[in-house]
């Protein structure tokens, strides 16, 4: 009949859940953990390095020796700011932005700076993968400086991404541990098998678009708050909570209404999210170091209440919003800092696309109404 709606049949679930929708070689959720290359993340964040684990990704292996200083340096060395860059990010509204936004077009822009834009060949993606990689934390260290009226701080050639992103950003040479403890959560964030960026990426890659529309694609993404924005969600609500005891009246309050608490439940993980396990523990050694252990407390009270009462377990953004606040990072900077991890990962997913591309092109079920006649404007 016409005019009448078609319902969907069931047959096609809601954000494309339990649908294969490319086959990777990058990292995936096994075992209950996470893998990079075959490499458990446990394994990668006691022993490895950032550094390591980029290469590990765009490589499929574990660099050697000289290979690694290579790479660092080359990330490194990609750090320091064009002056072209520079004038650009002046010219941007950093006091009123949202950081997402200015990294977004910051990061939009350098394809008209590179002489490589346009090439799509292994070795000029090589290269823009390492300039790519190298600035993004020199965007977001840079954008903070000239919101906050300092001078944009230039990196430091003998030290490593962790490092000079910490330094970058406060202008202040970090401990050791401040640097490997942040190292860590990088490691943590690279990648995550076809997560909503990642697939995002690959999408704009699969029209055999450039690598900068690519990673563009990815930091839009990420902005929203049900993937990279959640961080900066879980420390708001802790500090709008403000003590362990109105933790448990907020998450009885919360359940009652079922309400969603930011940072609890994950789509794949049934069983725990292992990075959330490791940023735990930080959690638990940070807090303390710093005087705000009730920070942890709070959050392991709601995780555990979570976990009673609902079989829900946290999330990698819960435990990393009290990390990264109690290594003195602004709260509107998590999920410009997810993306300085994560472009390692979105452009690993880039690169294997471009291997084996075909672009994507998936259909959608009509549910809308058939058999409608047109009919003149004044006979509506």
């Amino acid at each position: 009949m016409g005019g009448e709606v078609k319902e969907f049949d069931g047959a096609i679930d809601k954000g494309l859940e339990g649908v294969v929708a490319c086959t990777t070689k990058i990292s995936s959720i096994q075992d209950a953990t996470l893998t990079y290359r075959g490499y458990t993340i446990e394994d990668l964040a006691e022993h490895s390095t950032f550094e390591e684990v980029v290469f590990l990704l765009w490589n499929d292996r574990l660099p050697k020796k000289e290979e690694l200083e290579k790479l660092r340096a080359e990330l490194v060395a990609n750090m320091t700011l064009s002056s072209e860059t520079v004038t650009l990010m002046k010219q941007l509204p950093a006091k009123t932005a949202v950081p997402m936004d200015y990294l977004r077009t910051v990061v939009s822009s350098l394809s008209m700076q590179d002489a490589d834009s346009k090439d799509i060949g292994d070795d000029a993606n090589h290269r823009k993968a390492m300039r790519l990689a190298g600035v993004m934390g020199a965007i977001v260290a840079g954008f903070h400086r000239i919101r906050e009226g300092k001078d944009i701080v230039k990196p430091d050639a003998s030290k490593g991404v962790a490092w000079n992103f910490m330094y970058m950003v406060k202008g202040e040479k970090p401990t050791d541990q401040l640097a490997k403890d942040f190292d860590t959560c990088l490691i943590l964030h690279a990648d995550h098998e076809l997560n909503c960026s990642a697939f995002s990426a690959r999408v704009t890659t699969s029209s055999l678009s450039d690598m900068h529309s690519a990673i563009t694609s990815a930091i839009g993404t990420l902005k929203g708050p049900l993937h990279g924005g959640a961080n900066e969600q879980v420390m708001k609500m802790l500090l709008r909570i403000g003590s362990i005891e109105a933790s448990k009246k907020f998450i009885e309050d919360a359940l009652n209404a079922k309400e969603k608490v930011m940072g609890i439940g994950h789509r794949v993980y049934k069983h725990g999210d292992p990075r959330a396990r490791i940023l735990r523990k930080m959690s638990d050694r940070l807090t303390k170091a710093a005087g705000m252990h009730h920070f942890y407390e709070m959050s392991a009270n709601i995780d555990d209440i979570m976990q009673e009462k609902k079989g829900l377990m946290p999330n990698v953004d819960f435990y990393s919003a009290t990390v990264y606040y109690t290594m003195g990072v602004p709260i509107d900077l998590y999920t410009p800092i997810f993306a300085v991890s994560r472009v390692s990962g979105w452009i690993a997913h880039v690169l294997e696309q471009y291997e084996h591309n075909r672009i994507y092109r998936p259909r959608g079920r009509y549910a809308g109404k058939l058999d409608q006649k047109w009919t003149p404007v004044d006979k509506r």
